[in-house]
């Protein structure tokens, strides 16, 4: 009797995953994550503390925004990867929606396994799922108003939106103060959209509301010693080079001398080719230095002596939006004045904020250019101050953008499922199964805001089900009353953009999911003497 060995097509240590299993390893892990963050979703959502480990070890963020979230987690689920780079990509792409993209995802799939489990095939249910997408998208466009062509009304649609977005954040208690904020920082950049012009500057200590928007921009830097502390009509010089050559730098050398004064000789070589770099500098025109890396104290006593501010170790991201706003360019030879391009403004003075000075720039180049300034009692209150900030800009930016709005509060979601369901009705075949699951998707996300808010869910989704098919097209979910209501009349609205994303990202996510049917973990790739070729 012949005994056969099973043939192996693997690696050692390669694995993998088959139908069903792979099917059911990519459900669990995306659902899982969708689990996780679906408590945040909402006005009344629950924060998380996040604890960093490693390199970060004992830091602590105490946050609330999805993207913050599933970024700071370690997850080595290949499924639950792929709905962590669909929340990052919308964080990058409108700024909010990071939740609802997630939690709708996880919900496509956990219906979708349902699907499975009647033995349904993934691409019927594929086919079912586009042609759902492709109706909610033409329902949600056809609720969407534009008011552009009316400054105050569309004025009013920015701050509803700013509330709408800060009401589920850290912001909530004091969305008045902070939607007037955001809107009148996006309104200046007059329609650019470029939310560098911003800069958000973080100073802990007073409470959230002492924060406030300065016109112009704000470094969080000191000016250097004995020099000008207030400069009109500034002619601004930003580079990035190093002013630290009064020592030898030159990798693996070692200067042997068989005196002191060959040493002073070399000190003086060296300060003689600081000088004469520190002469290159002043010889462009310009007032101001501002320099990426450090500036030693003597080429400081330099600038002084020549009457010109000079500030070290402005952080990249600093340097880069101040050349912005200022118009400058950033340089780092000084050979050819011709090709240097220097900034201005009109007063650089210094400014007190809490015990902390700062360096502001006014009358900047880039008229649209404002600093935010966020205070608070504490480091994480700080930080998420900003980060709910920043989804308001975002939003309200990408607003300016694609000015069509819609209603909030359940209301599209509600719409667009009834609209599905509907379609779902006239559809024929194992079809209908898959675009019914897509509506009620959908109607997870006004579910999860209720339950998130210890209301009786049930009750009022069926509350609003039952409205939308009345027509009554404006109604949501008023988290303040605890029922449903006209969210017209309450000014819960979001940005048109925001929601057409959230959709169409959390259907192809979802789509990529539900077509693997094998899960190949490679193997590891050997290093040493004696690995063999790839």
């Amino acid at each position: 009797m012949v005994s056969l060995n099973p043939v192996r097509i693997m690696r050692h240590e390669a694995d993998v995953e088959k139908g069903e299993t792979a099917r059911l390893s990519s459900f669990i892990g995306a659902i899982a994550v969708g689990d996780l963050v679906k408590s945040t979703l909402g006005p009344k959502g629950m924060d998380k503390i996040l604890i960093g480990m490693g390199r970060n070890d004992g830091q602590v963020e105490v946050t609330n925004d999805g993207a913050t979230i599933l970024r700071s987690i370690g997850v080595d689920n290949p499924a639950a990867k792929i709905l962590v780079d669909i929340s990052k990509a919308q964080d990058d792409e409108v700024g909010d929606g990071t939740t609802s993209v997630t939690v709708l995802t996880a919900e496509l799939l956990r219906e979708g396994e349902k699907l499975i489990d009647q033995k349904i095939h993934p691409q019927t249910i594929i086919a079912g799922w586009r042609a759902a997408a492709i109706e909610a998208l033409k329902t949600l466009e056809g609720s969407a108003s534009d008011n552009s062509s009316d400054d105050i009304k569309f004025r009013e649609d920015l701050l509803n939106i700013a509330r709408t977005t800060l009401s589920s954040k850290i912001l909530s208690q004091h969305k008045e103060f902070f939607s007037k904020l955001a809107v009148d920082a996006v309104v200046r950049l007059k329609g650019s959209g470029n939310l560098d012009a911003i800069q958000i500057l973080k100073k802990q200590g007073g409470t959230l509301q002492d924060s406030f928007l300065d016109e112009g921009f704000l470094l969080d830097k000191k000016i250097g010693v004995n020099q000008p502390k207030r400069i009109e009509n500034a002619k601004i010089m930003v580079a990035n080079t190093p002013m630290d050559t009064d020592k030898i730098k030159v990798f693996g050398s070692r200067v042997q001398v068989d005196s002191t004064a060959k040493v002073a000789e070399i000190e003086f070589a060296e300060k003689e080719k600081m000088k004469e770099k520190v002469e290159k500098i002043v010889k462009h025109g310009c007032n101001v230095f501002i320099n990426r890396q450090l500036i030693y104290n003597y080429p400081e006593q330099l600038f002084a002596d020549n009457g010109v501010m000079a500030i070290e170790h402005a952080d990249f991201d600093g340097v880069e939006r101040l050349a912005l706003v200022t118009g400058a360019e950033i340089v780092s030879t000084f050979d050819d004045p011709q090709n240097v391009k220097l900034g201005s403004c009109a007063l650089i003075e210094e400014m007190m904020i809490g015990e902390d000075k700062v360096i502001k720039f006014s009358g900047v180049e880039v008229g649209e250019a404002c600093t935010v300034v966020i205070r608070g009692a504490t480091s994480q209150i700080v930080d998420e101050a900003e980060r709910s900030l920043h989804d308001a800009l975002c939003v309200l930016a990408a607003t300016v953008k694609d000015t069509r709005t819609v209603y909030g509060g359940g209301c599209s979601e509600t719409a667009m499922a009834t609209s599905v369901f509907k379609l779902a009705s006239e559809t024929s075949g194992k079809e209908s199964l898959a675009v019914e699951s897509f509506a009620r998707a959908l109607l997870t996300l006004p579910t999860c805001i209720a339950d998130n808010a210890g209301l009786d869910s049930a009750d009022l989704i069926s509350q609003l089900k039952a409205a939308h098919v009345q027509g009554k097209h404006t109604y949501g979910l008023d988290m303040n009353e605890g029922r449903i209501a006209d969210v017209k009349e309450l000014g819960i609205v979001e940005s048109l953009a925001v929601k057409k994303r959230v959709v169409f990202a959390a259907a192809e996510a979802a789509e990529m999911i539900m077509r693997v049917d094998n899960i190949v973990k490679a193997a590891p790739r050997k290093r040493g003497p004696d690995r063999r070729p790839c």
